[in-house]
């Protein structure tokens, strides 16, 4: 008893004890549960225990001391020790004796808070207060390092070092890699991967065809070269930032923004280093001298949602802002949720308040309160500062012309054709110019004043005033000066005086997670108390410092992964390895991954051929159903779909309506983007099978698709199947395919020669993107029946 005494936590800690039986019963149970063998495996802080104390313990016992129960903190070695933990000893160890009690008045985590520890888990906590309770640095927050290669069972395998790390965690856990996927599913995984659209059949027959030693480096190469590559990054990145073309709150109007998606897109392309990406976005505007590109950037600080009401209050708004800013911030390049901190200190992590609205006062300099006078309820609305811009493709045409048109006008006077020429360019040049849009941009203001706000509360102005300053526990900025934008950038990016090895990790996870569909640390947006530590951190850590000493080289990081052994393996896996590794957390296979909504899309218009190869340019509006915008008022709106090649531009390029997403594009679970979505959900459901068999932009798909199937090859239903295929999933059916979709095509035409009138409303032109069709109704409706079907199958908009 003297040593319970010794750590007798306080009844205010852990509840009150009931009885000197209580001790008795838990101490046997202690004693039924520690009865294992002396050779347990050593545990991981990081990996094993942190995760489970912060899921279950940290909550009462952690970072937020304002709610910290009992003065206890189990997230602080020397304190856990203090009190609650001794170490190697589970007899007088606090911990054990409350995750063990029967009474419930002494159990930990508390029967009424929800959460609860399994028999296993339980046994976890034993283990390792028996070996020591050793505690670690926590992950994130510890620099990258580089290990030393591993041993590994297969040399040969493991000639890079993605490769090493995984067959060594492979060795451990008794598995094996997987084969290598054909050349076929290789083409069009990497296809998608990096652009986003499946292989042409040219593109795939040049691959089988090529069999030199680096055919798979030149097909890398080819797609990382693409324009197509930066609308793929794009689309993620847009996730991650929230950009929309609406403002999300109230009325939800449009605002003006797209010429930073086209930036974004040109940055990927040009493989923009990804600090001056960094920089650019969130202080373009402080640089010297600033380009119009460099001004674009700078709308990322205002792709946060914004109220037009009439009578909304600037200064509720404005700290709604502020501290959407820093959610966003945070989570995009630190991997983290400081947001969790605006109304206490964070309940996991060691993020205070202060933090949360020093963070802030760095934006203090956004101009945001223009559109409390100026904005309107027009559509657009009008969110000053704003500029009218071409992009870099219209503004470098616009040079190329004048340079032309200063050459005519040098001609010699009378020359033949010379004034025609000048007043065709001087045309050019009017309309190329007409075409400005209106994109939102940051300018630096007088800062307001930040006070951290008690409870969040934006009412109550009794908190301190803060300066710019980042996290206390990450260090300080020592300027002599007032810190601004561009020093925030700078410290996110920099390896050294900054937090740049973090930034690193964080992005170098998620060029993994685009590779593989799972991040080697799970949760892509906190890499903090409540998220997954990576289950290969060596690996991980190499990513990160290949990354950074490297440039930051977007391209060459994931050609690295490309070329590995590890991303190059089939997607097929036995029952065993699916039970052994559901989540593909090991990587013993490829993961299979259904494509996003903006990818379905880009498939289907690919494969019909109605794909529109143009990069950049305004929102776009395709089909949708009537009366889905009539919910939205101030102002009341009729949705007006486009015309012409804009119903065929990507899913990229999509008007995003917060409030109302377009129809499509929500079935397939893409995001409203309010928030941070660094990880889609993957549903699969019915309503995503009828958007491809009905919207009208799929059956239009299958017509023309239909149509390109009949033009482009000749003979018998069953070379015409085998094109389709090949057009659609770059391969032939197998005989049983073949058996059933042939019996599927005649019992269409039986049924459209039945019922010409279903022939001809389902073979009807829509559009004008093609010529007349020279067959049948009949024969084109069945056709396209068929074609549905091929674009409805799973392996159509799966990447495998």
């Amino acid at each position: 008893m003297d040593g319970m005494k010794r750590f007798h936590i306080p009844k205010a800690m852990f509840r009150r004890f009931s009885s000197s039986v209580s001790y008795v019963l838990a101490w046997g149970m202690v004693s039924l549960l520690t009865a294992y063998a002396d050779d347990v495996r050593q545990l991981s802080y990081n990996r094993e225990i942190r995760p489970l104390l912060s899921d279950r313990c940290f909550f009462c016992h952690g970072p937020d001391a304002e709610h910290r129960e009992a003065d206890l903190r189990l997230d602080v070695e020397d304190a856990a020790k203090e009190y609650a933990i001794v170490p190697g000893d589970i007899e007088t160890s606090e911990l054990v004796s409350r995750i063990t009690a029967d009474d419930p008045e002494l159990l930990m985590p508390p029967p009424d808070s929800g959460k609860s520890l399994s028999k296993e888990e339980r046994q976890l906590l034993i283990d390792w207060v028996k070996q020591g309770a050793p505690y670690e640095a926590f992950w994130a927050y510890v620099p990258p390092e580089r290990s030393p290669m591993p041993s590994v069972s297969n040399e040969k395998w493991a000639e890079l070092a993605i490769d090493r790390w995984i067959l060594h965690r492979l060795d451990e856990e008794g598995l094996s890699p997987s084969p290598p996927a054909d050349k076929v599913t290789l083409l069009r995984r990497l296809s998608f991967d990096l652009t986003g659209l499946p292989p042409t059949l040219g593109e795939v027959d040049a691959f089988l065809e090529d069999e030199s030693g680096d055919a798979w480096e030149k097909q890398i190469d080819r797609l990382l070269s693409s324009e197509h590559f930066g609308e793929r990054m794009a689309m993620y990145w847009l996730d991650l930032v929230r950009y929309a073309d609406t403002v999300g709150y109230h009325g939800d109007q449009d605002h003006s923004i797209s010429p930073y998606r086209d930036y974004v897109i040109d940055a990927f392309n040009t493989n923009m280093p990804f600090d001056q990406f960094t920089t650019e976005q969130l202080a373009g505007d402080l640089l010297p001298h600033p380009t119009t590109d460099q001004q674009v950037a700078t709308g990322y600080n205002r792709l946060l949602q914004t109220s037009h009401e009439g009578g909304v209050q600037p200064k509720e708004y404005l700290a709604i802002y502020a501290a959407d800013r820093i959610r966003n911030l945070s989570a995009v390049w630190m991997g983290a949720t400081v947001g969790c901190a605006q109304c206490h200190d964070h309940k996991y992590d060691p993020y205070t308040m202060r933090d949360f609205y020093s963070l802030e006062a760095f934006f203090a300099d956004v101009d945001e309160a223009q559109h409390f006078k100026l904005g309107s309820n027009a559509l657009p609305t009008a969110r000053p500062p704003e500029l009218e811009v071409l992009s870099r493709r219209e503004r470098e045409q616009l040079e190329t012309l004048q340079t032309q048109l200063k050459h005519f006008e040098n001609r010699p006077e009378g020359t033949p054709g010379v004034a025609e020429k000048i007043e065709a360019l001087k045309q050019e040049i009017e309309k190329l110019n007409s075409s400005k849009r209106r994109t939102m941009v940051t300018q630096a203001i007088e800062p307001r004043t930040i006070r951290v706000l008690p409870r969040g509360n934006w009412l109550d102005d009794s908190g301190p005033i803060v300066t710019p300053a980042i996290p206390e526990f990450l260090g300080s900025l020592d300027r002599e000066s007032r810190p601004t934008r561009l020093d925030l950038a700078k410290w996110l990016a920099d390896p050294k005086e900054g937090i740049g090895q973090l930034t690193a990790r964080v992005m170098a996870n998620r060029l993994w997670y685009l590779m593989f569909g799972m991040g080697l640390a799970k949760n892509l947006d906190d890499f903090g108390g409540q998220g997954e530590p990576p289950v290969h951190p060596e690996l991980l850590d190499h990513l990160a410092l290949e990354f950074l000493e490297n440039g930051w080289d977007v391209k060459r990081t994931l050609k690295q992964i490309a070329l590995s052994r590890t991303y190059q393996q089939s997607s097929t896996a036995s029952p065993e390895l699916r039970r052994r590794d559901p989540e593909n957390r090991f990587y013993a296979r490829q993961s299979s991954i259904r494509l996003p909504a903006e990818m379905v899309r880009d498939m289907a218009l690919s494969v019909s051929g109605l794909l529109v190869d143009k990069i950049g340019g305004r929102s776009v509006r395709p089909w949708q159903p009537d009366g889905y915008y009539r919910h939205l008022n101030f102002p009341k709106r009729t949705y007006v779909a486009d015309e012409g090649e804009e119903l065929w531009r990507r899913g990229l390029y999509v008007h995003w309506q917060r409030q109302f997403l377009h129809p499509m594009l929500k079935a397939f679970d893409a995001p409203s983007r309010e928030e941070c979505t660094a990880a889609r959900p993957v549903s699969n459901t019915p309503l995503a099978a009828l958007v491809l068999l009905n919207d009208p932009t799929f059956v239009e798909c299958a017509r023309h698709f239909a149509l390109r199937v009949l033009d482009e090859s000749e003979g018998t239903d069953q070379a015409r199947l085998d094109h389709a295929f090949r057009l659609a999933l770059s391969r032939t059916p197998d005989e049983q395919e073949r058996e059933v979709l042939l019996a599927y095509l005649n019992n269409s035409r039986r049924m459209f020669a039945e019922s010409p009138e279903k022939a001809e409303e389902l073979s009807r032109r829509q559009t004008t993107a093609t010529t007349e069709s020279e067959h049948s109704l009949t024969e084109l409706a069945a056709w396209t029946q068929l074609c549905r079907a091929i674009l409805n199958l799973n392996e159509a908009i799966t990447r495998n």
